[in-house]
């Protein structure tokens, strides 16, 4: 009994991991060009878009659309989140960190006065302003899309009557 739960554990969080990884990947290159943008002197409201919530929020709305029909879809959209946002905010601080120490002047080099709090700040509080929106809208999603399914179901049922 226990290592059949132990076993649907890992398989849950193996499950999450592999849906976080494209989305990691993806963070991994768009943090940098929205970085270099910047310093090609676009004004930040020109590269807003460009940035890590909105990533978060639209694979949200994607993993609610790929999960709903899944046993565990609300646990495996948090945990894909949690899996996601905080590796996903290491390269801001590591910007932060060449922003700081070559007085580049972008806004990655602002608000904090070492590594370590750059890193508690993105990492923590940054993972939090990305999950808790992420987890709200992809949650919505999972509901629409079975709302939506049972639906169609019962207007099939309605109809082969």
């Amino acid at each position: 009994m226990k290592t059949e739960l132990y076993i649907n554990q890992k398989s849950t969080i193996q499950r999450a991991l592999n849906l976080a990884k494209k989305a990691i990947l993806i963070a991994f290159v768009l943090t940098p060009i929205r970085f270099f943008l910047e310093l090609a002197g676009l004004p930040e409201s020109a590269i807003f878009i460009i940035g890590l919530l909105w990533l978060t929020l639209g694979f949200a709305i994607y993993w609610g659309i790929k999960l709903y029909n899944e046993k565990h879809s609300y646990l495996l959209l948090l945990l894909s989140l949690l899996i996601f946002s905080p590796i996903s905010r290491f390269p801001v601080s590591v910007l932060w960190w060449i922003d700081t120490k070559w007085e580049i002047g972008t806004h990655y080099g602002f608000y904090f006065k070492n590594f370590g709090q750059a890193l508690l700040n993105q990492v923590g509080y940054g993972s939090l302003v990305q999950i808790i929106p992420g987890f709200i809208l992809g949650s919505i999603t999972i509901a629409i899309m079975s709302n939506r399914k049972g639906s169609i179901k019962k207007t099939n049922s309605l109809e082969n009557e």
